[in-house]
């Protein structure tokens, strides 16, 4: 069989590339070596864990705010093996979705191990037979995999990644996350809300390091509250397992002294690396750089014309939106259009609750510039909308240029503002100065109206309800 293109990875990156190929006229194969589609984010990533924290906050608000609502219970308990199955429902809706969009799109899909044989064919190992196909240009798609740390030893029973945090079979009494990034915090929300107690060993000085730093200070706060305890600027030297309990020993930094933690369970989230095992590179002459990613050109291509690679296997954030966009982008170029993608503007979110999204440059990258900004901010314990629903915690920090108040980042945490980072990035990529979205009507009482308040403090500190 020959294609126009072929994609080995059926994630984001991988479905959205192939459905865009087929879109623009051009026969497609997608190749899977799991049993369902989806990849990572759809299977055990973004869609099971986004399941997994909204039945955890149902019943965090039904044991905690309820009451103030006006809403009273008795005999509150969690059901965590009905928690997930619905998690399992949701996910299998899902990839069922995807599989019909590939018969919807007439994409041949295969299941099986896809591997380069050459550059022009590609061998697809299955269960019970083998079989190669030849393709006229090919998109690697093969996504990621969660890191370690040297000298841990993950069993997938005590000591567990993101995976296996998917389906315990009971809440911990106490868990330690290794890693103060999202996954991190969003997995440590889940089972702090359902009453487990909460260590993060992180080796930065901060939570979600990599996000502005306002942003990580006020969700410590926040998840302060929630019951966690944070051991930040820690080294992990050890993590072992003896019966039910793992011991984490872990080194200030600045102090050098040692700390010991025990708990039930220990959830390892330092982070993913790119995945390329098994692909056959090497027969095709692609070598990986020092974290095991692609190696690719501005428009996604690698050192083999026709071979081409997106998402977490390449460079950049490892976002399942960052990698649809470089599927479509790919899709787009190999049809001879002539794509781009504005990688400063791909937000980023973490759905802990409140949440946190931004977009654009962050305050610290901004001075490491030497770039004249101002800044505006609005809290939300001062939105009507946020008082109304009880979720005053957070903030909105808007960054624009100190002389043509063009909006350079936009940082928020609060309600909802996984969903209200649109409108920043809608604007941005209009290149809206603070003052455009000041002269917008936003609805009352609603949570975006804190992003137009924290614009008009950053033009002249005009924020009206502060």
């Amino acid at each position: 069989m020959e294609f126009d293109v072929t994609v080995i990875g059926s994630g984001p990156g991988g479905y959205v590339a192939a459905i865009r190929c087929a879109q623009l006229g051009l026969k497609t194969a997608l190749i899977e070596k799991y049993s369902t589609l989806g990849g990572t984010c759809l299977n055990v990533g973004c869609i099971p864990s986004k399941a997994m924290l909204d039945s955890s906050e149902h019943y965090h608000n039904a044991a905690h705010t309820f009451s103030t609502h006006g809403i009273e219970l008795s005999n509150l308990k969690v059901n965590l093996g009905q928690m997930i199955n619905r998690k399992n429902e949701v996910v299998q809706q899902t990839c069922d979705g995807i599989q019909f969009l590939m018969k919807k799109n007439k994409v041949t899909v295969f299941q099986g191990w896809g591997s380069f044989i050459d550059k022009n064919t590609i061998q697809i190992k299955g269960e019970t037979e083998t079989k190669n196909i030849t393709t006229k240009n090919t998109i690697i798609a093969t996504g990621s995999k969660p890191a370690s740390l040297p000298g841990l030893d993950i069993d997938k029973k005590r000591i567990i990644t993101s995976t296996e945090a998917l389906n315990l079979p009971e809440v911990p009494k106490h868990m330690i996350v290794i890693g103060g990034g999202v996954i991190g915090m969003e997995m440590g929300s889940v089972y702090a809300r359902l009453g487990a107690k909460v260590s993060v060993v992180e080796y930065m000085g901060s939570i979600i390091p990599t996000m502005d730093a306002t942003m990580g200070k006020e969700l410590k706060k926040s998840l302060e509250k929630l019951g966690f305890e944070f051991f930040l600027g820690h080294k992990v030297e050890s993590a072992t397992v003896k019966g039910k309990t793992v011991t984490v020993v872990a080194e200030n930094m600045k102090t050098n002294e040692k700390v010991e933690i025990k708990a039930d369970y220990c959830l390892v989230s330092v982070g993913r690396k790119a995945y390329t095992d098994g692909l056959g590179l090497e027969n095709i002459g692609l070598t990986t750089d020092e974290r095991g990613r692609v190696l690719v050109d501005d428009h996604l291509q690698t050192s083999v014309p026709g071979v081409y690679a997106v998402g977490d296997v390449v460079r950049g954030a490892m976002l399942a939106h960052k990698a649809e966009e470089e599927g479509t982008f790919v899709a787009e170029t190999i049809a001879g259009q002539k794509p781009h993608i504005n990688y400063l503007l791909i937000p980023g979110v973490v759905y802990t609750w409140p949440e946190v999204a931004a977009v654009g440059h962050t305050e610290e990258e901004l001075k490491k510039q030497g770039r004249a900004y101002k800044v505006g901010s609005f809290p939300f314990k001062a939105s009507g909308r946020a008082r109304a629903s009880m979720d005053t915690d957070g903030v909105v920090k808007v960054l624009a240029d100190k002389t043509t108040d063009e909006i350079l980042g936009v940082h928020m945490i609060g309600p909802r503002v996984a969903d209200m980072i649109a409108e920043a990035v809608v604007a941005m990529e209009f290149r809206a100065s603070a003052e455009d979205i000041t002269r917008m009507s936003h609805a009352h009482p609603t949570f975006t109206e804190s992003f137009k308040e924290a614009c008009l403090a950053a033009t002249d500190n005009r924020a009206i309800h502060i």
